[in-house]
């Protein structure tokens, strides 16, 4: 519990003081999933289910009982989050609103993503089906994400595009220094276009 508290003084600038941090819904969301998933893992019906119906109803965070989630994990602001059954989200990874990790198919084994250590999932990523998201993976706001990431990349965009950031390391909060391939693409071609416009003339 102690741990979960110390993590959000570390990630938000806006964690003021311990009054304000015990009001953070994403705190919540993960106190009474561990709650809920301990009861999951003993076989226990309906109480797991219900305890995250009623996390839900207070913290606006959908977790199903059985997605895992390590140490370390920060929700923040959180409204909207859907995190699947089969999810799971290893350590020290940081979340914001509106991201989901949800399952394809009707199958009844693994269905949802798998996320690995240090990673930033931006606001409002999708992130589809049993596929692996690698360590220090950082995945842009909106993205939309189906396909497996490598460690230590960034991905963006819809359909998501893994962008190589040449060995830079981004904090967790650097989110205006995510590259824009499309951008680059579209300066790409406005200079072409340029010097054959020279050409012709």
């Amino acid at each position: 519990m102690f741990g979960d508290i110390k993590v959000i003084f570390e990630r938000d600038p806006a964690a003021a003081n311990i009054f304000e941090v015990l009001l953070y819904q994403g705190l919540w969301a993960i106190w009474l999933h561990r709650l809920a998933h301990l009861l999951y893992r003993l076989h226990i019906p309906v109480i797991p289910r219900l305890i995250s119906q009623i996390a839900r109803l207070l913290t606006l965070i959908e977790i199903h009982p059985g997605a895992k989630i390590g140490r370390g994990c920060f929700i923040d602001h959180g409204n909207g989050i859907v995190i699947g059954e089969t999810a799971e989200i290893g350590e020290n990874v940081t979340i914001y609103q509106q991201v989901t990790l949800g399952g394809t198919g009707k199958n009844k084994g693994k269905r949802h993503p798998t996320i690995g250590k240090n990673v930033v999932i931006g606001a409002g990523a999708i992130i589809l089906g049993a596929i692996t998201i690698g360590d220090n993976a950082r995945i842009g706001a909106s993205a939309v994400v189906t396909k497996p990431v490598p460690k230590d990349s960034t991905v963006v965009g819809n359909p998501a595009r893994i962008v190589v950031l040449e060995g830079k390391k981004l904090a967790p909060l650097s989110h205006s220094e995510l590259p824009d391939p499309v951008g680059r693409a579209l300066d790409e071609m406005s200079r072409r276009i340029t010097e054959l416009e020279k050409r012709i003339k």
